[in-house]
């Protein structure tokens, strides 16, 4: 068996963000989980909410407040995405199996602090593809909060020992201020081109981009598990990156 892998593809890909209401993109859906087919071998896979999460997070304010409907409404509207996903996996011939967040993960003023991966390890060694996304989570702090598919990769990469990180977005990487892509990252140039790194141009309440790049940027210095940040609307772009081929932008520890 190959060493774990965790890839995340982002919201932007699979739904359309510009949408004032959830909107999947279900083409999109379909040729990412054949993609995956050909090589899901010890896969974790984490994808973005986007319109399906995002809309309804800003609606109800979700990172400011605690609104008992809009935590129902979001982490529902997630979930239905989340079963898109599933359902394509399947029909792919990829055995994805759910696991929600809301149900799994406890936060502390926004950053995880409690996530129970132990079931996670066990349905890799059953050869299972454990499937998260972004969702709501309970705050000890805050009451609830949105929790971003950045986050939970890093976290689960970290407790789990992962091989290496993708990051599946709509841009060749991670531009400079020219539009050009940076081929590598690491912590000592992090700061120095991160002026150049600008959100999400949609609606967004997980830091879009730089949240991105700040997250892995981390991991490589503290863990030293490498990632790759690729456009996943490339089709065979993830292919590549499964397997073992370096595109995007690669975040690592040297230079």
């Amino acid at each position: 068996m190959t060493g774990i892998t965790v890839l995340k593809i982002g919201g932007s890909i699979i739904t359309d963000r510009s949408s004032h209401i959830p909107k999947a993109l279900p083409d999109q859906i379909n040729r990412i989980a054949e993609e995956i087919a050909g090589s899901y071998d010890n896969l974790i896979l984490v994808h973005g909410a986007g319109s399906f999460g995002h809309i309804f997070a800003k609606q109800f304010r979700l990172t400011e407040r605690f609104d008992t409907r809009g935590l129902i409404k979001t982490h529902c509207s997630v979930k239905k995405l989340n079963n898109m996903m599933i359902n394509a996996l399947s029909s792919a011939g990829v055995p994805g199996v759910p696991v929600h967040p809301f149900g799994n993960c406890l936060l502390e003023n926004g950053r995880i602090n409690e996530m129970f991966t132990s079931h996670i390890k066990v349905m890799l060694d059953q050869e299972l593809v454990p499937v998260l996304h972004g969702d709501v989570v309970m705050d000890t702090v805050k009451g609830i909060d949105i929790l971003s598919g950045d986050q939970i990769i890093s976290y689960i990469a970290d407790k789990l020992g992962a091989d290496k990180i993708g990051v599946g977005s709509n841009t060749e990487g991670v531009l400079d201020d020219l539009g050009i892509t940076i081929p590598a990252i690491t912590p000592d140039t992090f700061d120095k081109i991160r002026m150049y790194i600008t959100g999400s141009s949609n609606t967004d309440v997980t830091g879009g981009m730089l949240g991105k790049v700040q997250e892995l940027v981390e991991l490589a210095d503290t863990v030293n598990i490498e990632s790759w940040i690729f456009n996943a609307a490339t089709p065979g772009n993830i292919r590549k990156f499964l397997e073992g081929i370096s595109i995007g932008t690669h975040i690592r520890t040297d230079t």
